[in-house]
Formats: C-alpha cells, sequence, structure tokens
C-alpha cells in the first residue's frame, strides 16, 4: 500500500472511533446522564432509562444504514462518508450542550432522545462504509485493513475512557456529576468535526469509480440485495453477532457493572478498562496480520468458542473478587480480539461490490441494533432477575450463534479477492 492509501483508511476509520468513543461515553457516564435528564428516586430506574436512551438511538441504525448504504451503493462512497460524520458529530456535541432536567423538565429528556435519534441514523451509515471504503481501497490486504478499521475504533474506546479517568481525577463527585460528563461529549463532538474537515480529501473508492464507468452501478441496491443475497445476508447477521454482544457487554455495560454491581471504585473500573481496550486494540492489529495467513473466518470461530466457554468463568470471577481485575480484562482482550479482528472482512467478503456497502449495512445494524445496543440494558435487567454473573449466559448466545455462521459464511464468501482480480487499484 502507498502512503496515499494509508492515509485513506486511517481517515476512514475515523467515524467508527467517534462511534465507540460515544458508545462508550454513554456506559461510563449512564449513572451522571440518568440523574441529569431521567431523575428518578430509584437510582436503579434513572440507570435504566439513560440504558433505554442508548438503546434507543441502535433503533434508528437499521434505518440510516439502509438509507445511507443505498445512497453509497448508487451515488458513490465518499458523499456519505462526508455527510454521516458531520451530523453525528454534530449530534454529539449537542448532547453534551443539553440543559438538564432541573431547567427544562422533560423537554430535556426529549431532546437527549431526538439526539440519540439522530446519531443512531447517521452512525449507521460510518462503519459500514468504512469497512466498505477500506477493502476496495486495499483488497489485496482486506483482512489485515479491516483488522485497522477496529483497533482505531478501539482506540476510540480507550479515548473515552480516558477523558473519564481524566475528568474523574480532576473533578469532585459532584462536579463529575454535573459536568464533567458534558467535556466528554463535546470533546467528541469537536473531534468528529475535525474528522469531517480532513475527510473532504477523500477520492472515490476504486472499485466504485470502476462500476460507474462501465455504468454497472445499482439502481435499486437494496431491492437488489434482498433479491439475490438472501444467504449472504444472514450469514452476515450471525458473523456480526458475537462482536455485537461482547462490545456491549465489554465497552459498554463494563464500567458500569464494575463500579455499581461488583462494589470496584469508578477509578478502579476506568483504569482497568482503559487498559485492557488498548492492549485490545494491539491484539486486533495483531490478529489481522495472522488473517493474512489463516482463514478470517477459522480465527472468527476460534475467538466466538473461547467467548462462549470463558464467558461465565469470567463473570464468576469478576463477582467473586478472587482474581486480579487485569489478569480477568487481558484475558477477556485476547478472547474478543479473534472475533473484533476478522468479522468485518468475513461480512464483507460476502457481497459483490454493486451491493456492498448495504449489505455490510444491513448485516451490521440488524445486529447490532437487536444485540449491541440493547446489551447494558438486557445485562442490567439479568443481574437484577438472575444474579450478578447473568450476563455471561447473554455472551453465551451470541458467541454460539457466531460460531455457526463462521460454518456457514465461507460457502458464499470469496467476492472481495474476484474483484480485485479485474480492477485496476490507484493504491
Amino acid at each position: 500500500m502507498t502512503r496515499g492509501a494509508w492515509r485513506m483508511v486511517l481517515l476512514a476509520s475515523l467515524g467508527g472511533t467517534l462511534e465507540y468513543y460515544d458508545f462508550v461515553l454513554f456506559g461510563i457516564f449512564a449513572r451522571e446522564i440518568g440523574r441529569a435528564v431521567f431523575p428518578s428516586g430509584d437510582p436503579l430506574v434513572s440507570l435504566m432509562l439513560a440504558f433505554t436512551t442508548f438503546a434507543v438511538g441502535y433503533l434508528a441504525r437499521p434505518v440510516g444504514g439502509l438509507v445511507l448504504g443505498s445512497l453509497g451503493d448508487r451515488f458513490g462512497r465518499r458523499g456519505v462518508f462526508l455527510a454521516s460524520i458531520f451530523i453525528a458529530s454534530a449530534a454529539t456535541l449537542g448532547i453534551g450542550l443539553v440543559p438538564d432536567y432541573a431547567r427544562w423538565g422533560v423537554a430535556a429528556s426529549l431532546l437527549v432522545v431526538s439526539l440519540r435519534l439522530v446519531q443512531g441514523f447517521c452512525l449507521g451509515g460510518e462503519l459500514p462504509g468504512a469497512v466498505t471504503y477500506v477493502v476496495e481501497t486495499a483488497p489485496r490486504v482486506a483482512p489485515f485493513v479491516c483488522g485497522v478499521v477496529y483497533a482505531c475504533v478501539t482506540l476510540g474506546v480507550a479515548m473515552a475512557t480516558g477523558i473519564a479517568l481524566t475528568v474523574g481525577r480532576m473533578m469532585s463527585p459532584d462536579q463529575a456529576a454535573q459536568y464533567g460528563w458534558r467535556i466528554a461529549f463535546i470533546i467528541g463532538g469537536v473531534l468528529g468535526l475535525a474528522g469531517y474537515w480532513l475527510r473532504r480529501s477523500f477520492e472515490e473508492s476504486a472499485e466504485f469509480a470502476e462500476l460507474k464507468r462501465i455504468k454497472a452501478v445499482s439502481t435499486q441496491p437494496v431491492h437488489e440485495l434482498v433479491r439475490t443475497h438472501r444467504r449472504q445476508v444472514a450469514a452476515g447477521l450471525g458473523a456480526q453477532c458475537t462482536t455485537a454482544g461482547f462490545n456491549g457487554l465489554f465497552f459498554a455495560h463494563m464500567p458500569a457493572y464494575l463500579a455499581g454491581v461488583v462494589g470496584y471504585t469508578a477509578q478502579e473500573a476506568v483504569s482497568a478498562q482503559t487498559y485492557a481496550v488498548v492492549l485490545h486494540a494491539g491484539l486486533i492489529l495483531a490478529a489481522g496480520w495472522l488473517a493474512l495467513r489463516v482463514a478470517p473466518h477459522l480465527l472468527l470461530r476460534t475467538g466466538a468458542l473461547v467467548l462462549f466457554v470463558g464467558a461465565y468463568p469470567f463473570y464468576a470471577a469478576l463477582a467473586g473478587r478472587g482474581v486480579d481485575l487485569l489478569v480477568l480484562m487481558t484475558l477477556a482482550a485476547v478472547g474478543g480480539a479473534l472475533v473484533n479482528a476478522t468479522f468485518a472482512f468475513v461480512t464483507a467478503d460476502l457481497f459483490a461490490t454493486r451491493v456492498r456497502f448495504s449489505g455490510i449495512a444491513l448485516a451490521q445494524n440488524v445486529t447490532q441494533s437487536v444485540f449491541g445496543g440493547t446489551t447494558p440494558l438486557v445485562a442490567t435487567a439479568l443481574i437484577a432477575g438472575l444474579g450478578t454473573p447473568a450476563p455471561a449466559l447473554y455472551l453465551m448466545v451470541c458467541a454460539a450463534v457466531g460460531v455457526l455462521s463462521s460454518v456457514a459464511a465461507p460457502r458464499f464468501a470469496n467476492q472481495i479477492r474476484r474483484t480485485a482480480a479485474v480492477v485496476p487499484y490507484a493504491s
């Protein structure tokens, strides 16, 4: 890859970085957001209302993914990229600036929910667009560049936890609860707008440019996708399932779980997660490199099996506090890396260029909405009903679906390799 191609890959990853930055902030500051915008006499009810708002944003993602994916397949990847990151960043900034319930009453709650819907709609096209763009920019090393995208996304998580840790150290608990979480959202919005400015230099992907040159662009990509790629969509949904459940627990729910359920201090929880997330990003890069030499679907299957077998012992050890927290977070980072490094390539490889953006968007957003966006809420409800280690059961279901999908996906794969053999790439 040339320096220019690497630049495009890294810029394509910025939106996903912002997405997971916001994703984790809601988990870290869920209690503070609940008290400020969704106050209740019962702290657990307030927390669940905040997680419900978190989930609402994910309900808009399938619609946004289909709309933006269709536009990307019909008119090009570049324009969708620019619009989605700009609007999503403005919504993130808006969440940080919304007055609290004491000043605006129910209007504050409704405004936060509305901003989450706008944010979810736009982010429904961000990561699918990033994956589409990088595999079409560097198809011959597509498994590795997909790993690069998700390593950058994971660093967005590290950035969020790092900022939360800084806020916790520099402010008193009352100050952090009042406006510390707002500062974190404002920073995310500003960084996203800076990403929009940098993305203006984007060029169209070589594969889409070739489709446009030979006048082979799909005029109805969603209709074509549903009509000719049903099995690929099903395989893609399954391939995304494990990572949706794992990321929802590991990134969004874990800080609140460690501090609010298991009994660690907020600083201990955020410090442990920051360490694990940075390690996880490095491991994703390593697994992406390994995926150039070992079939990605086999690595995905291995990671899903590790998570299935290790989920209950992991949560039982957390609840018992008999094993060092950093050791447990290290083990979780290792198991999840094999999944997070490979699921994007496995999904992208199912779809031809004509419908790739729409296919990835449909598979990713439906799965993320059903599993990822609702994970903190479901995990909290499971704990209330079944006890402290209950989130393990949820992860085991997601991992089992991932294993089954990794068996089915290779039957419909190799779309990226076929196109790479015939399209001239500028990179």
